[in-house]
């Protein structure tokens, strides 16, 4: 249809802040940009609807707005016991805002390896060397204190006819990651996940991190780092493979 033999619509706006009898012509049917009060108001209407949908998911999955109601509850008892008033002013969204904070940082609980991976892996016979995705970011939580450890991760596999997308293995490692871990474990769990998706010859992981339980509270060292190694297959069998491993993702020659 063509939009020039459309007569433009008249619009009347009854909001108490205009003249009842002041009208406004809407030009959206003329393929133009329309900023009545009508098309204004839709707009906002969509555009807020989007964000909605897009970024809170709380306000329409019954499981998650029972979370929500639970947690903010216990937030605001929390804030209470340690002294503070949690109808303050600075306070007022904190509980909703830890509550939706903690479930993201925990997200990796709703999610697996065989979910992140969505079949990302492919046929190639013809590379039989290391393959290393190194210092990828991790953020986590002790599951002792429920404070964060953060620090990096490197991976390094060597193909058996098989190879994964490389950024699956970052999402491999935020899929336990995001979960209340214990570093040691979470190095085991990434090197696993990834020998069950391919079956290499061999799976080497490290994680190096700052644990804020040995930061900000009991024997508060700022500078320790915690390291801790997984290796399967051929990287535990071999040890000039294993040594080449380390020296790659610690800047050595190979």
């Amino acid at each position: 249809m063509d939009n020039h033999n459309i007569e433009p619509v008249v619009v009347t706006n009854n909001n108490s802040d205009l003249n009842q009898d002041e009208e406004e012509t809407c030009v959206l049917s003329q393929g133009r940009m329309c900023i009545c009060s009508s098309c204004d108001m839709e707009r906002h209407r969509l555009l807020k609807k989007r964000k909605l949908s897009e970024t809170d998911t709380t306000l329409t999955d019954p499981s998650l707005v029972n979370k929500m109601a639970r947690m903010t509850s216990a937030c605001r008892t929390i804030l209470e016991c340690i002294g503070e008033d949690p109808d303050r002013e600075g306070l007022l969204k904190t509980p909703e805002r830890w509550a939706k904070a903690l479930l993201y940082m925990t997200s990796g609980y709703s999610s697996s390896p065989a979910h992140v991976l969505n079949e990302a892996i492919f046929t190639e016979d013809a590379h039989k060397e290391i393959v290393v995705v190194k210092n990828i970011d991790v953020h986590s939580m002790c599951e002792h204190h429920m404070v964060p450890f953060t620090g990096t991760v490197s991976v390094g596999y060597i193909p058996n006819g098989k190879i994964i997308g490389l950024s699956k293995i970052a999402r491999i490692a935020e899929v336990f990651s995001r979960r209340l871990q214990v570093q040691e474990r979470l190095t085991g769990q990434i090197a696993d996940a990834i020998d069950e998706a391919i079956q290499p010859l061999g799976v080497a992981v490290v994680i190096e991190c700052s644990h804020f339980c040995m930061v900000m509270r009991g024997v508060q060292k700022v500078g320790a780092k915690t390291v801790t190694s997984c290796v399967r297959g051929i990287f535990r069998t071999n040890q000039k493979t294993r040594k080449e491993f380390f020296d790659i993702i610690n800047g050595g020659s190979r």
